[in-house]
Parts: C-alpha cells; sequence; structure tokens
C-alpha cells in the first residue's frame, strides 16, 4: 500500500510518508460505518423497547455508541477520510435489525446486542493487530481508541449475556445471520 500523509496529519506532528493512509483510511471508514450502523440498530430497538422496563439499558448502550460515533466523525475530518457511499444502506438496514430483533421482545434485543457486539469486538481486534504490526507508536491515538471502543463493545456484549440473550427465540441461527450480516457490511464499508 502506499504510503502517505495528508496536510491535516502534518499539523499532528505526523510527517509526510509516515502513515500508511489507505490503511488508516480504510479503518476510520469502516469504523465510522460500524458506529453509524450501531446507533441505528439502538434507535430501532428503543423505538419498539424505549418505554419499557429494559429501556433504560438500551439508552445506556446507544449513549455510548453515540460518543463512538462522534469521535469517528472527528477522525474523519482529522485525517480526510471519506464516508462508505453505503450509509443510506446502513441507515435503514440497522434501524430494521434494531427494531425487528426488539420486536422479539427484551430478549431479541439483547441477541442482537451480543451478535453485533461479538463481531464488532473481533474486528477492533484485528485492526489492533494490524496497526501493532504496522507500528504501534505512529498509530498510538488511534489505537487508543480502536482499544476503548473494544472493551465498550465488550461490555454491551456481556451485557446481553447477562439479559438472557441466548434465551431468545432460535438465538444460534439468529446470531449467526446477524453475524453474516456483519461481515458483509464490514467488508462492504472497507471498499466502498
Amino acid at each position: 500500500p502506499a504510503r502517505a500523509a495528508s496536510s491535516g496529519l502534518r499539523g499532528r506532528g505526523v510527517s509526510a510518508g509516515a502513515i500508511n493512509a489507505a490503511l488508516v483510511g480504510r479503518i476510520i471508514r469502516v469504523d465510522h460505518a460500524g458506529e453509524y450502523g450501531a446507533n441505528r440498530i439502538y434507535a430501532g430497538q428503543m423505538a419498539v423497547l424505549g418505554r419499557s422496563a429494559v429501556g433504560p439499558l438500551i439508552q445506556q448502550m446507544w449513549n455510548q455508541e453515540k460518543e463512538h460515533l462522534k469521535k469517528f466523525n472527528e477522525l474523519m475530518v482529522a485525517y480526510r477520510v471519506r464516508p462508505t457511499v453505503l450509509l443510506p444502506i446502513w441507515n435503514i438496514a440497522g434501524f430494521v435489525l434494531g427494531a425487528g430483533s426488539a420486536l422479539l421482545g427484551k430478549k431479541g434485543a439483547m441477541a442482537c446486542t451480543v451478535a453485533v457486539e461479538e463481531s464488532i469486538s473481533s474486528h477492533y481486534n484485528n485492526q489492533i493487530r494490524t496497526l501493532m504490526e504496522e507500528d504501534p507508536e505512529k498509530y498510538r491515538e488511534l489505537l487508543q481508541v480502536i482499544k476503548q471502543f473494544r472493551d465498550d463493545e465488550l461490555e454491551h456484549h456481556d451485557i446481553g449475556l447477562e439479559h438472557d440473550a441466548e434465551s431468545a427465540p432460535a438465538y444460534s441461527v439468529l446470531k449467526t445471520a446477524i453475524q453474516l450480516g456483519c461481515k458483509a457490511a464490514i467488508f462492504l464499508s472497507e471498499r466502498i
């Protein structure tokens, strides 16, 4: 991959040619798309379950996802990364997934959370490994962000398990289908 740095990066103390711009662009684009999708999933869950007993818990996780999205919005500007052109699709697909899983009740919503957050934390771990292999010092800021967000996603995963995700109707089928969708969304969002 070509190595380059935009003028925006030089202002961050990074010299021209210092970072793998293609790698950073791919990471920020896909992570922005993922956090955008997560926000839409929680919006869909809140539309269905917001006034139920589990509503405050979903809202708490959604609030963290809003902070993640805000940070990736900032990183997109700082690193001059364009968003995926698929955001309109993730807007609808995320909301439908969130609302659809919530229509199965609390357990369905939590099963969706477990499936998505397991996929995303695994994806973040892959990115951490890649950046560490490249040069952990060069990518220190991005590594810190990704590690923190991965830990938040793992917390959401565990919350889902604690709130009966595995008791959802057809849990393993639902989880597998959602995770296949996540893998496809990651693949496409990195590239388009």
